[in-house]
């Protein structure tokens, strides 16, 4: 049986000589009075329309109570709330923000809520590559994946003379018996590699992939698909791929020469490569033990492996030597570039131009971390690569968000959690009247200010 909630006032303790009294009698009250914003900024880019458009739906329109692009704007809008599971909407179908910033208001059946609950939310993840009798919505994979390209496309102007495109292959952590689930030696854990592919904010691709497999695997393809998508409308933009050692590999790297792209692996140290550089690095030891700091210096050459690349390649390589730590002072580090010289000299490429990848890091933990990206617990690879494409579609949401309406604020380069719990997660009563909806927030908001700029911004 539901519990039975008393209404009587609970009390505290006394306060200036005052009681304080607590009761659940507030009215129509929300703590999602941010949603607001998120409905404008998708207004702007048209994110949740062009998202559902990759689905296929099979059922009965005569009986239809919850449209596709509800169901998907539900879904992408509850994450970048932070709401991360399906359950989590049996409450939130009744949100008067939610129902407001997706357009619906009223329910289309007199024993329906508004919104959608989890059982439908469900079918929508369990969807197959084409709708059947048992699962009758459909999404078109490659669709969404031309989708990041196309909104990455859509949020600059001009086509801008050279961009960096980021890879990186991170791990997704399971807990039960996942399809597609092994072991992964170098994270010590059962998990998922998805291949993340980011363009400083923007993020161009997120694959899901088992973890049984090189990190580089299915590089190749997913960058030709996105660098011929970039290429048909920003034909004369210069392209640099950026990646870690895991990804220097001759595959890629042969792929690129051939397509003119440029790339900036890491390259794994071996003995030849150490003992190729022990100049530089004596140096190196010799001004840290001079100094009593860490001491770099730098080495540019050409270089090819004994068997397993096609032709020599530029190498740079740091020649750091750490102090006080006797033979284990030597720290060397070494890419492979096909960028020349006169680009940019060893140490200008090094330390402005590879280490700025880490950078890319930050972003993956925005979407695992912020945005549940992470939270791949259905029983299928399709499911969850579906989940993973939400998650990434909240996180495209807010950072289009923090582009447009937060530019130039104190939260323009806020991660996507700080700017939920300051713009999103605000408190307010929704009064209903013929005429209009009334969405009062809690006037101590500390983030008012921002909040009517992007208003402004998203809504003028």
């Amino acid at each position: 049986m539901p519990t039975e909630c008393s209404a009587k006032p609970m009390g505290f303790v006394r306060v200036d000589g005052r009681a304080v009294v607590a009761d659940f009698e507030g009215g129509a009250i929300t703590s999602n009075a941010g949603g607001l914003l998120l409905g404008a900024t998708d207004r702007a880019i048209g994110l949740v329309e062009r998202f559902a458009a990759c689905f296929t739906d099979g059922r009965a329109a005569d009986r239809l109570v919850h449209e596709v692009t509800t169901l998907v704007g539900q879904r992408v809008f509850g994450i970048a709330l932070g709401y991360e599971d399906l359950i989590d909407h049996d409450r939130l179908r009744h949100d008067p923000v939610l129902g407001v910033a997706l357009g619906r208001l009223e329910a289309r059946h007199g024993r329906c809520a508004p919104l959608a609950g989890k059982s439908t939310l469900n079918r929508l993840e369990h969807g197959g590559a084409e709708a059947d009798r048992y699962r009758r919505i459909a999404h078109d994979g490659a669709a969404i994946e031309a989708l990041f390209v196309d909104l990455f496309l859509d949020a600059h102007e001009r086509a801008p003379k050279e961009i960096v495109l980021d890879l990186d292959a991170t791990d997704d952590p399971l807990h039960g018996h996942q399809e597609g689930r092994f072991f992964h030696g170098y994270y010590d854990c059962h998990c998922y590699l998805p291949l993340y592919v980011f363009c400083g904010r923007h993020l161009l691709a997120a694959k899901l992939r088992r973890s049984n497999i090189d990190a580089s695997a299915g590089a190749v393809e997913e960058v030709a698909r996105i660098v011929r998508q970039i290429r048909s409308r920003w034909p004369r933009v210069r392209i640099i791929l950026r990646g870690d050692g895991g990804f220097a590999r001759e595959a890629l790297m042969a792929w690129c020469e051939e397509n003119r792209v440029d790339f900036l692996f890491g390259l794994a140290r071996n003995p030849r490569l150490v003992e190729h550089i022990h100049v530089p690095l004596a140096w190196a030891e010799h001004d840290a033990e001079a100094t009593g700091r860490p001491a770099r210096r730098f080495a540019d050459f050409r270089w090819t492996t004994r068997d397993s690349w096609s032709r020599r390649r530029r190498v740079v390589a740091k020649a750091e030597w750490m102090p006080g730590r006797g033979t284990k002072g030597a720290n060397p580090r070494f890419v492979v570039t096909s960028l020349k010289a006169t680009r940019a000299d060893a140490r200008t490429l090094y330390e402005e131009m590879y280490c700025a990848r880490g950078e890319m890091e930050n972003r993956i933990k925005e979407c695992q971390l912020d945005l549940f990206a992470d939270r791949t617990s259905a029983a299928t690879m399709r499911a969850n690569q579906l989940r993973l494409w939400f998650a990434s579609m909240a996180y495209v949401l807010v950072t289009a968000l923090r582009r447009i309406g937060l530019a130039g604020t104190e939260l323009a380069t806020a991660t996507c959690g700080s700017i939920r719990l300051k713009l999103l997660k605000i408190g307010a009563l929704v009064t209903r009247s013929v005429r209009r909806i009334r969405i009062a927030m809690a006037s101590s908001c500390p983030d008012a200010a921002a909040f009517r700029i992007a208003h402004t911004r998203l809504c003028g």
